[in-house]
C-alpha cells in the first residue's frame, strides 16, 4: 500500500475542505456554480496521483456550458468500480434574512448561532446545547458528501481498496439535474473505455427526517421518483358585469388544487414506506395584465412523488381526479347561475368542461388546424423562450395550442412539465443488501447507533439517473404528454438502462436543508460516518456477496 502527504484524511482537515466549499456560494445558474466546479478539479489536480495520470481527472461541460467533475482512481486492470456521486448548487439564501451576509461564512455563521441560542428556534437550542453543529447554506445538502467523497478518492490514490473509485460530482442538482442528466452518457463512456465494471453508485446525501421531530438515522437502498404535473384550465372570456356569460379559470383552477392538495389517494405505499402526499408548486392565471375581463386561462401544477407506480396508472388517477373537478365545477356553476336567476329573473347557463390530454389536444390541432400551423406555434415559443425556466415554457406552450383550440372551451388540459425524476430502488440486489445489513450492524455495534433502512431516499436525488426500473418504452404516457421532451429537455433512458447501476446512499446527519437554520453534525460526519464509508466501500466491491 502506498503512502502519501495528507490533505483531507483528518478530522480537522475534512472540515475545513467543506468550510472552503461552503465559502463559493454556487446557487444554481450562478457564475460561482461553475466556480465551484472549477475548484474542485484544481485541488484534486494537486494529488500526484492525478498529476501522474492527467485524463483520469476531468471538467466536462454541459449543455447549457455548465461544468461536472468525473475522477478515476484505478487500480491496475481491475474492474470493480464503485461511482460517488455529489451535487455542488446549492438553493438561494432568501431565507436567511439580515443572516444572509454569513450563509456562505459557515464558521462566522456558526459563532453566532451559539452566541445568540436564545433568539433561534427551540429545536436549534437543544442541538446547540448537546453537539457540535456547523451551520450554512450547503453545510448538509450537500457539500458535507462532496468533501468526504474527495476524502475518500485521496484515500484511494494508496491503494486501499480492492478495486476503483470513480468521483462524480455534478451542478444543477436542485432544479433540473442537468448535471446527472448529461454525466450518464459520460459514465457508459467511461465503463467502455476504462473497462469498467460498476458495482455500485453511492450517494452521500444527507440523511432526511421522515416527521417532524425524527431522530432517526438512515440508509437508504433507493430514491424516490417525482413527476410534475399540471392542468391547464381553460375557460371563456367576459366581462366581470356579466360573470355568468363566462367561466373564470381561476376559480376552475382552484377546485383542481382543493382535489388534489394532500389528497392521500395519491400516496403509495411499498414495504411499509409511503410517499407523501401531492402539494402544489405553481397556481396562476394567464392574464398579462390588470383589466376587468375575467381571467378565462390559467394553471396549477403539482409534485407528486412516486415509487413503483407505472406511468399509465398515473396518468389515469389524474385524468379521473380532473373528471371529477369538471363535474364539480359544471354542478357547481349550474347551482349559482340558478340562485342568481332566481334575484335578477333570467334564465341560467350551463357549462360543459371537457378534459382532455395534452397528446390529444396536439393531435386534435394538427388535425384540425394543419401540421404545418402548429409547428410554427411551437417553434416560435420555443425559439422565444428567452430567460423563462421549462416550467413557463411548458405552459407557454400548452397555453398556446389551447388557444388555437378554443373551440374545445372550456376545458381542462393534462400535461407534464420537467423535471422527471425516475424511482429507482436496490433493495432486492443481493450485494446492496448485504452491505446494508452489514453497516447497520456496524453501526449498532461501534457507534450505538440504531441506522434504519430505508427503500426510498425521499429527499430526491441524482441517483434516478443511474438505472431505469421500467423498460423506457413504459413511460410514454409521460413523454407524449410533455411538451418540452426532446425539445430542451430529455433524459437518455437508453443510457440509464444500459448503465442499471445498483445504488445506496449513506450521509451525515443533519437538519432544516433549505432553510436559515441548515446544520451539519460535525462529529457524526467526520468521526463516524467517514470511516463507516470506507467500510462501505470496501464491502460493495468485495466478490463475496453471502
Amino acid at each position: 500500500m502506498k503512502t502519501l502527504e495528507s490533505n483531507w484524511q483528518t478530522k480537522h482537515q475534512t472540515l475545513d475542505l467543506l468550510c472552503e466549499l461552503v465559502e463559493i456560494p454556487s446557487v444554481t445558474h450562478s457564475k460561482a456554480e461553475i466556480k465551484l466546479a472549477e475548484y474542485v478539479e484544481e485541488k484534486l489536480r494537486k494529488l500526484p496521483y492525478f498529476q501522474g495520470n492527467k485524463e483520469l481527472l476531468s471538467l466536462h461541460n454541459t449543455e447549457d456550458n455548465r461544468k461536472f467533475v468525473t475522477a478515476l482512481v484505478k487500480k491496475g486492470n481491475e474492474k470493480r468500480t464503485v461511482i460517488l456521486v455529489s451535487h455542488f448548487d446549492v438553493v438561494d439564501v432568501d431565507d436567511y434574512g439580515n443572516l444572509k451576509e454569513f450563509a456562505f461564512k459557515p464558521k462566522e455563521l456558526t459563532e453566532l448561532f451559539y452566541e445568540n441560542k436564545i433568539s433561534v428556534p427551540e429545536d436549534v437550542q437543544r442541538d446547540l446545547e448537546k453537539g457540535n453543529w456547523l451551520f450554512g447554506r450547503g453545510t448538509m445538502d450537500m457539500k458535507c458528501g462532496l468533501a468526504l467523497h474527495m476524502s475518500l478518492i485521496e484515500e484511494a490514490c494508496t491503494e486501499s481498496f480492492d478495486g476503483n473509485l470513480l468521483l462524480l460530482t455534478v451542478c444543477d442538482e436542485e432544479v433540473n439535474s442537468v448535471g446527472m442528466r448529461n454525466a450518464a452518457p459520460i459514465l457508459l463512456d467511461m465503463a467502455k473505455q476504462y473497462d469498467l465494471e460498476y458495482y455500485a453508485c453511492l450517494n452521500s446525501e444527507p440523511m432526511f427526517a421522515r416527521f417532524p421531530g425524527d431522530e432517526n438515522q438512515y440508509i437508504y437502498s433507493g430514491s424516490i421518483g417525482k413527476v410534475l404535473p399540471g392542468f391547464l384550465c381553460y375557460g371563456k372570456e367576459t366581462h366581470v358585469g356579466e360573470p355568468f356569460s363566462g367561466l373564470n379559470a381561476n376559480y376552475m383552477a382552484s377546485q383542481l388544487t382543493c382535489e388534489i392538495e394532500l389528497n392521500t389517494e395519491f400516496c403509495e405505499v411499498v414495504e411499509g414506506e409511503v410517499t407523501p402526499p401531492p402539494t402544489n408548486l405553481i397556481q396562476k392565471d394567464l392574464k398579462k395584465e390588470y383589466n376587468v375581463q375575467i381571467p378565462h386561462r390559467a394553471v396549477t401544477l403539482f409534485n407528486l412523488f412516486i415509487m413503483e407506480q407505472s406511468m399509465e396508472g398515473i396518468v389515469e388517477q389524474l385524468r379521473a381526479s380532473a373528471e371529477k373537478v369538471a363535474r364539480r365545477i359544471e354542478q357547481g356553476f349550474e347551482k349559482r347561475a340558478v340562485h342568481f336567476s332566481k334575484i335578477e329573473g333570467s334564465s341560467p347557463n350551463e357549462v360543459h368542461v371537457k378534459v382532455i390530454n395534452f397528446d390529444e389536444l396536439l393531435q386534435y390541432a394538427k388535425v384540425t388546424h394543419g401540421e404545418e400551423k402548429v409547428d410554427k406555434i411551437l417553434k416560435r415559443v420555443l425559439r422565444d423562450r428567452g430567460m423563462k425556466d421549462d416550467r413557463d415554457v411548458s405552459i407557454h406552450l400548452v397555453d398556446e395550442i389551447s388557444i388555437l383550440c378554443k373551440e374545445l372551451s372550456p376545458m381542462i388540459v393534462l400535461f407534464f412539465a420537467p423535471p422527471y425524476y425516475p424511482a429507482i430502488s436496490s433493495r432486492n440486489h443481493p450485494r446492496i443488501n448485504r452491505v446494508v445489513g452489514n453497516i447497520i450492524d456496524l453501526a449498532k455495534n461501534q457507534n450505538n447507533i440504531n441506522l434504519k433502512e430505508q427503500k426510498y431516499f425521499a429527499g430526491l436525488s441524482d441517483l434516478s439517473y443511474v438505472g431505469l426500473e421500467k423498460p423506457a418504452s413504459s413511460l410514454t404516457h409521460l413523454t407524449s404528454n410533455m411538451p418540452l421532451w426532446n425539445q430542451g429537455y430529455s433524459i437518455p433512458l437508453d443510457v440509464l438502462e444500459e448503465l442499471n447501476i445498483p445504488v445506496i446512499n449513506l450521509g451525515p446527519v443533519g437538519k432544516d436543508a433549505h432553510q436559515w437554520t441548515e446544520r451539519l453534525d460535525v462529529d457524526n460526519a467526520f468521526d463516524v460516518l467517514r470511516d463507516m464509508l470506507t467500510i462501505t466501500i470496501q464491502q460493495l466491491l468485495s466478490e463475496n456477496i453471502e
